[in-house]
């Protein structure tokens, strides 16, 4: 699945709820997810991470749809398949 499927189908199941519960609400379920992953990966359970993260990217996606941004194009925008700090890939920055 390419990441503009699986946006659209966040879009086709959810963004009715989205625009209903809003942008604020939307954020908080996402930082919501985003502890949990954290707890999960605390404990170094694999398969809880493996979820918390699925979640965490839906939240994402249903916070991009309700911005109307397409997270492909963002994403490479802003990462050009090289580092946007050393413009290397790898990346050879020391931090």
């Amino acid at each position: 699945m390419e990441i503009r499927e699986f946006q659209k189908l966040m879009y086709d199941l959810y963004a009715h709820n989205d625009r209903r519960r809003g942008a604020a609400a939307t954020m908080l379920w996402l930082v919501e997810e985003v502890g949990e992953l954290s707890e999960a990966v605390r404990r170094n359970d694999t398969e809880n991470i493996r979820e918390e993260l699925a979640d965490c990217f839906a939240w994402v996606g249903a916070l991009a749809n309700l911005y109307n941004i397409d997270i492909e194009a963002a994403f490479l925008q802003k990462y050009p398949l090289v580092c946007p700090t050393c413009g290397k890939n790898p990346c050879i920055c020391t931090d």
